[in-house]
């Protein structure tokens, strides 16, 4: 597997990972779930989208497995509060086990057709698998 470092790409995938998977949602329907960050104090998170059951997902170990049995040529690595991110190409070898001691990071394909979502919450929140 080859991986490359893109720093400050994680606002620009963040974006698209909205576009992508949420552009159904209206901007009142993601602040009641708290999607994005809020003055009041509640830290959002894109994740949030399917916690509260806004869009289908399989969740827990059969994200996992779901993620494990994807095709993966082409990923996108980006964190929920970071804007380092990475590519990696040739990532066939890629699993969920990869991603156990990771919080807030998103694996999508190049093309955000799917994306698994590993939480701080994993356990009661998550990992979360989704197809666009």
């Amino acid at each position: 597997m080859k991986v490359k470092e893109i720093p400050k790409w994680g606002a620009y995938l963040r974006e698209q990972w909205e576009e992508s998977f949420a552009n159904h949602l209206s901007d009142k329907e993601k602040k009641s779930i708290y999607f994005y960050d809020d003055e009041d104090g509640f830290s959002g998170y894109l994740w949030h989208l399917f916690s509260y059951e806004r869009r289908k997902c399989l969740k827990e170990e059969h994200a996992d497995i779901a993620f494990n049995k994807e095709m993966k040529e082409s990923c996108y690595v980006f964190y929920q509060h970071s804007d380092d991110a990475l590519i990696l190409e040739n990532a066939s070898s890629l699993t969920a086990m990869d991603f156990v001691n990771e919080e807030d990071i998103y694996i999508v394909d190049k093309e955000f057709n799917w994306t698994y979502i590993v939480t701080h919450e994993t356990g009661w929140c998550g990992p979360y698998f989704s197809r666009k």
